[in-house]
């Protein structure tokens, strides 16, 4: 699997170079894997009063996790699917607040919570009153866009 263009914005960022919203949309854009519980259900964890969805950037950072969770199956079921269809789709299914965890236990995580410009606007924790002209939340840069 060739993330070549979301693992280069993962590297940017973290050099403190890189466009946060440039990482949103090219994960958008990405086929990511989501490890499956042995029941089918996508694996998740609860940190900070959020839910995270489990997703990784290729299959050496999913096995990463895998090893650091101990597990001991033979086979890891994992789905295949854009970064888009989970933030659009999955993160409002969980019905508690949630973002994407991606590459958790590898060398370069990030989080996608759930913000206004990341999740929809229906389930986005910043999304108040406020006329829709105002400027933006600045969840993840100074509001740039």
């Amino acid at each position: 699997m060739a993330n070549s263009g979301l693992a280069h914005q993962l590297r940017m960022l973290h050099a403190q170079m890189g466009d946060p919203w440039l990482l949103v949309g090219e994960f958008r854009s990405s086929v990511v894997l989501v490890p499956r519980t042995s029941a089918g259900l996508v694996w998740t964890g609860d940190e900070g009063g959020l839910r995270w969805i489990y997703a990784f950037s290729g299959e050496a950072e999913l096995t990463a996790f895998a090893r650091a969770r101990s597990f001991d199956g033979t086979r890891l079921d994992y789905l295949s699917v854009y970064g888009s269809r989970l933030l659009d789709v999955a993160v409002p299914a969980l019905g508690v607040p949630g973002g994407v965890a991606l590459d958790v236990a590898g060398g370069q995580p990030m989080l996608f919570p759930p913000v206004r410009g990341i999740v929809p606007d229906s389930v986005a924790l910043d999304v108040s009153p406020a006329p829709a002209s105002a400027a933006g939340t600045g969840a993840l840069n100074g509001g740039r866009r």
